[in-house]
């Protein structure tokens, strides 16, 4: 999946009919991404992306959805593993099955609750550093059910420079008609 991912990041793959999600976050920022998909730190098994964000930052539905999960009862969080399950969250399914899950959030973050139909580029939650955490930072991740196991999927993104499979050490913003 590594080699697949880096050949969609570098446009070798033509033929992409994935999902194009908004970015997390709102219209007038950029938050650099500390870790991209399989990264050195914490991501060496995940295609998942870390948006360096200060506590309280406002993050938005990148795709609408349902909202299947929430936590935010914890006010723990570090760079030690056994913070994991300290990790507040919000998880939404979308139309297709797929799943976003928006980890890290503040204590009492989480603006939606379980059950809530949630609109693309809605306001969901408040960043934090809650979990396996060295900084404040929007931890996102998506993935779906294939041949009955949840498989991790890259994510591509309208930026204002067109669509993207997003990079570690980098800035994207948004288009301006988001």
């Amino acid at each position: 999946m590594r080699t697949y991912i880096k050949k969609l990041q570098k446009g070798e793959v033509k033929e992409d009919t994935s999902f194009v999600y908004m970015l997390p976050y709102e219209q007038g920022t950029s938050p650099f991404i500390v870790q991209g998909y399989f990264g050195p730190f914490s991501h060496k098994n995940r295609a998942a992306i870390d948006f360096k964000m200060k506590r309280g930052t406002k993050i938005v539905a990148a795709r609408d959805g349902v909202v299947t999960r929430v936590k935010e009862d914890s006010d723990r969080g570090g760079w030690n593993k056994k913070y994991r399950s300290d990790g507040n969250n919000i998880v939404i399914t979308h139309a297709d099955g797929s799943r976003a899950g928006y980890w890290h959030l503040q204590q009492n973050g989480a603006l939606v609750n379980v059950g809530d139909t949630v609109k693309q580029g809605q306001v969901i939650a408040l960043s934090g550093k809650t979990g396996y955490a060295a900084i404040p930072h929007l931890h996102f991740i998506v993935w779906k059910s294939q041949r009955g196991s949840w498989q991790q999927v890259a994510t591509r993104f309208n930026t204002s420079k067109g669509i993207r499979y997003l990079k570690g050490w980098k800035k994207y913003k948004r288009p301006a008609e988001q």
